[in-house]
């Protein structure tokens, strides 16, 4: 495997992710919270700057973009739709192109629903997709901006990858996220132990992410929505899948 990926904790509580293909020698970050702790671990290993993707518009996704742009000159990638309110592109995608990044694929995604222009960025030959702030470790991002439906189709079509894709999402929310899903479906074993490793490793500063989709699919209320035992677990027996959706997210949003 050539293909290596670091996350990269920012901020509070931000993750950005570094893939380094050690074949090309090109590294693309996807999100920057902040420079500093992306600086410090590309030149611990040794590596150059080459790609920035972003996810969508909000500054802790982007307000170390600049700065690094500065530092190391790499081509900027971002949506299309976005352009207006995102750092300078140098090159602006829509959903569903794929860009070349030196002969690995990265395929885009429409990610709408935390904001209207979120994209989610798939990179099969590392088994990974970075999602930001739409699927996330356990739960989704909030409907700042887009609607129940767009987050459910966006989910949707995530959870259409192949189920040992890596989700490396934004944000460790994951205990907190494992205490709301555990209000949804108390009684799923496969759930009560996630949560019990994930109270683990934040016990001892470990990042909970990223996660395995599959792990996604068995525990995570946001992608289970329309499982008939979660409709029943909310009382919603015969409701679509977007209107459970749209109640589990508002539960979560008062939780």
């Amino acid at each position: 495997m050539t293909l290596e990926i670091e996350t990269v904790p920012c901020l509070a509580d931000n993750y950005a992710f570094l893939l380094h293909d050690r074949k090309s020698g090109a590294t693309a970050l996807f999100d920057a919270p902040e420079a500093w702790p992306i600086q410090r671990e590309l030149e611990r290993r040794n590596w150059q700057l080459t790609h920035i993707f972003i996810t969508h518009h909000h500054g802790d996704h982007i307000d170390g973009v600049a700065e690094l742009v500065a530092a190391y000159h790499p081509e900027v990638i971002g949506a299309a739709r976005d352009a207006h309110r995102l750092p300078p592109l140098d090159t602006a995608v829509e959903p569903g192109d794929t860009y070349d990044m030196w002969g690995r694929e990265v395929q885009v995604f429409d990610a709408a629903g935390h904001t209207t222009g979120h994209v989610a960025y798939y990179v099969p030959k590392a088994g990974a997709v970075f999602t930001g702030d739409s699927l996330m470790a356990l739960g989704c991002g909030r409907l700042f901006e887009g609607t129940a439906a767009q987050m459910w189709a966006t989910l949707s079509r995530l959870a259409a990858l192949p189920d040992d894709t890596l989700v490396c999402s934004g944000h460790e929310y994951t205990a907190a996220n494992a205490r709301f899903a555990r209000t949804i479906e108390p009684d799923n074993a496969a759930l009560a132990e996630r949560a019990r490793r994930t109270e683990q490793a934040r016990a001892i500063g470990t990042p909970n992410v990223p996660s395995a989709l599959a792990e996604e699919k068995a525990t995570n209320p946001f992608l289970r929505a329309g499982l008939d035992e979660v409709k029943r677990a909310v009382g919603m027996d015969g409701a679509s899948d977007v209107e459970v959706f749209a109640h589990i997210r508002a539960a979560k949003d008062r939780f």
